[in-house]
């Protein structure tokens, strides 16, 4: 039979416990707001860069002059993967189904030929890939705050990137990171960053005649590109980060509340346990007594 003591002690710890995962989840739920705002803000700019983009290269004449970083090479043996995910854990399976999808990648690039590598942004992955793949793993500097991004950072960050395609250490780069779409469902993005990918055709038909603007550009299409892709990989970086850590925010709040009902019904049954075993020891001793003084 449990002892009292021991049963009082754990139900006083899961209340504890209960406590810090309240407090963690409305934590979690304040920074969601002030990270969804960004993500809301920072969305219709990224895809209008997007649609910007592509218009442009539809509507460029001479595809000759378009850069490596747009059009890609004709080789494509270096696949470079850049797996965003959280700085901290207690936040579901948040992490784990960004990694599963950085390795499924992985799996389908490595069937058919191709060498990966790996930059990851966010400790928790970092510390994953680099368990299981650190001769993938490329060594650039990404230790950014996700809760306070600094574009400029990332601009810094880009700027390698763009580096490292020019010297030719990757051919093409998928960017992983989590799409906010609510409290309790965020949707795993693969990204394509590099040979850019152009807006589908069943996109641009969804744009309504009032969004589809004509833009006049000086100097010429062809001329601004190589400039505009860089910048336009800053932003869907930049963007997917906000996506990222919004998303973060959202699984750690839904995580921490699944903890906070799971401890309460912990600390039901622990009670309810810890009352029948005291009336049970009640019990006994009553018998005890009562056995006692019929024998004498």
């Amino acid at each position: 039979m449990a002892n009292l003591k021991d049963l009082r002690n754990r139900i006083s710890s899961v209340k504890s416990t209960q406590k810090i995962t309240s407090a963690m989840k409305m934590v979690a739920a304040a920074k969601l707001r002030r990270a969804q705002e960004q993500v809301e803000s920072a969305r219709p700019y990224a895809e209008k860069m997007q649609r910007i983009i592509s218009s442009i290269a539809d509507n460029v004449t001479s595809p000759e002059i378009f850069p490596p970083i747009l059009m890609g090479r004709e080789k494509d043996n270096t696949h470079l993967i850049i797996v965003s995910s959280s700085d901290r854990g207690l936040c579901g399976g948040f992490n784990t189904n960004i990694i599963k999808a950085a390795k499924e990648l992985m799996n389908n690039l490595e069937n058919k030929g191709k060498k990966v590598k790996f930059l990851c942004v966010g400790k928790k992955g970092k510390e994953q890939i680099t368990r299981f793949y650190k001769d993938k793993m490329i060594n650039v500097e990404t230790d950014f705050s996700q809760a306070k991004i600094d574009f400029s950072e990332i601009s810094d960050f880009t700027k390698k990137i763009t580096e490292m395609f020019d010297k030719e250490e990757f051919d093409s780069c998928t960017f992983i990171y989590a799409k906010f779409r609510s409290a309790i469902q965020q949707d795993i993005i693969k990204q394509k960053l590099i040979p850019f990918t152009r807006v589908d055709s069943q996109e641009k038909e969804s744009v309504t005649d009032k969004e589809k603007e004509v833009y006049d550009f000086e100097p010429q299409e062809g001329e601004i590109l190589p400039s505009l892709i860089p910048a336009n990989i800053t932003t869907q970086i930049f963007h997917g980060l906000l996506e990222n850590y919004a998303s973060e925010q959202g699984a750690r709040m839904t995580a921490m509340d699944s903890a906070t009902r799971n401890a309460s019904d912990m600390i039901d049954d622990l009670t309810l346990f810890y009352n029948r075993t005291r009336q049970a020891v009640i019990t006994k001793e009553l018998i005890e007594i009562i056995s006692g003084a019929e024998a004498v």
